[in-house]
């Protein structure tokens, strides 16, 4: 049937999904092969769809696949004359003398198929794009999907049997096993952190947040070097706050833990240059891509994420910070930032990667006695709590000490929760994680820094 916007035969070969239907009829246990790779919506003649369906439902009742079983299960559907009865069927029997290529056949077909499904987005693409009323950032995105979509069609997978689920979780448990404090998720740079987290996990979505000034974008740029230098992993950095330029000193500060007045009044000694110069040369090799886009929106951050880890196999991806997001007009600001922060979520799922967003605070936590951030204190949206796996808050004590800061694990879906305390060293922009011992003469803890990348 020729395709009624082109006039032109869609992809497809009717001889492969015939040696399918063929071979299957061979050899009952041929569909095993097979069962992954294809189903019945991939055939381009309908009869073919009809029969493998047909197929699929005798071997799931284990019963055998031949003339008269094929027969009688077809009539049972009602499309037995409809695929042309016995005749065509025998005709399909005698299609191949092997089952042996079974696999290279489906994969034809399969591959057809998805020629044909770009086929058909495109021509939506190209339908929307002739409305003069839709909004043409909508349209890419929507087109980016479908595309996207198609890409990963040989990822997609059915339910698997437990058992098989379980075989793949012990090889995880098993190379943990064998390497001493491995995480499963990726290393933050911060061992208690990570203690807690077991590394950020694939699909999740994080949220760090708090009242202005506190350090968040510092120790999300921290963390994104630690994975981009120590782990080596491609890295996306959204930056709706600051420039690149500004992101740029802050990494080369933090990094070379040179004064960061120094370096903005240009005040450098020779040790001060070679120290920058080090530190340049250790970022300039690192997976980490900046994008500062001021009032970026969720259509277009999903559009570079995908086309980063294409391009370069995305790994992390951070947000600085989510109330800068620009979303749809809706019915009001709560609205948009819970779209955002579902987005966000979905963006993660996606790609299958740790998404970390910094979030600010609402004022309500500078009004209590204590200063402690709650859940609730989370700006404009209840959703950010709902959508995100993990929830983390900087916060200080003694709001006259910039350096003993509280990063407070409020909510965490799948582990423990608690504070972990740091120490900040605001003239390097810069994290560090505190280690306590305790010693039978000093009961108290005492901190001890331990320098990060």
């Amino acid at each position: 049937m020729a395709n009624k916007i082109t006039g032109r035969v869609p992809p497809q070969d009717l001889d492969a999904e015939k040696s399918i239907i063929g071979a299957i009829m061979i050899d009952r246990d041929a569909i095993i092969s097979i069962a992954q790779v294809i189903r019945p919506e991939h055939f381009y003649k309908e009869a073919h769809s009809d029969i493998f369906s047909a197929m699929f439902t005798l071997y799931e009742n284990r019963e055998p696949i031949d003339l008269i079983t094929l027969t009688a299960q077809l009539k049972k559907k009602g499309v037995f004359d409809k695929i042309g009865g016995a005749a065509y069927l025998a005709e399909l029997a005698s299609a191949v003398p092997t089952a042996a290529n079974i696999a290279q056949y489906a994969q034809i077909i399969r591959d057809h198929f998805i020629k044909r499904q770009l086929i058909s987005a495109s021509s939506k693409s190209s339908q929307a794009a002739f409305d003069e009323t839709a909004d043409v950032r909508s349209i890419l995105d929507e087109a980016e999907q479908a595309v996207f979509a198609l890409s990963q069609e040989h990822l997609r997978q059915n339910f698997i049997p437990l058992k098989d689920a379980l075989a793949e979780s012990f090889d995880r448990l098993d190379e943990l096993h064998k390497k001493p404090g491995g995480l499963r998720g990726i290393a933050t740079g911060y061992d208690d952190l990570d203690s807690k987290l077991a590394g950020m996990q694939d699909s999740n979505l994080l949220i760090l947040a708090s009242r202005p000034g506190q350090g968040k974008t510092s120790l999300a740029l921290n963390i994104a070097a630690n994975v981009a230098i120590r782990e080596g992993l491609p890295v996306g950095f959204f930056s709706l706050e600051m420039s690149k330029e500004e992101v740029v000193d802050r990494l080369l500060v933090s990094q070379s833990e040179v004064d960061a007045w120094r370096l903005k009044t240009g005040r450098l000694d020779d040790e001060d240059f070679d120290r920058l110069q080090e530190a340049m040369g250790i970022l300039a090799d690192s997976p980490l891509y900046i994008d500062d886009t001021p009032a970026a929106n969720i259509l277009e951050m999903r559009t570079k994420a995908r086309r980063l880890q294409v391009e370069h196999g995305l790994s992390f991806l951070i947000v600085d910070y989510l109330q800068l997001v620009i979303s749809r007009r809706l019915e009001n600001r709560v609205q948009e930032v819970s779209e955002i922060s579902q987005s966000l979520k979905n963006l993660a799922r996606e790609l299958k990667i740790p998404v970390l967003a910094c979030s600010q605070l609402s004022r309500a936590v500078e009004q209590r006695g204590t200063k402690k951030p709650q859940l609730a204190d989370l700006r404009e949206s209840g959703a950010i709590e709902q959508d995100a796996d993990v929830v983390m808050f900087l916060w200080r004590q003694d709001p006259d000490d910039n350096e003993h800061v509280k990063l407070d694990i409020q909510k965490h879906r799948n582990g423990p929760t608690g504070e972990i305390d740091v120490i900040f060293r605001p003239e390097r922009v810069k994290f560090y994680s505190v280690e306590k011992r305790r010693t039978r003469t000093a009961p108290a803890p005492e901190p001890q820094v331990t320098a990060e990348v």
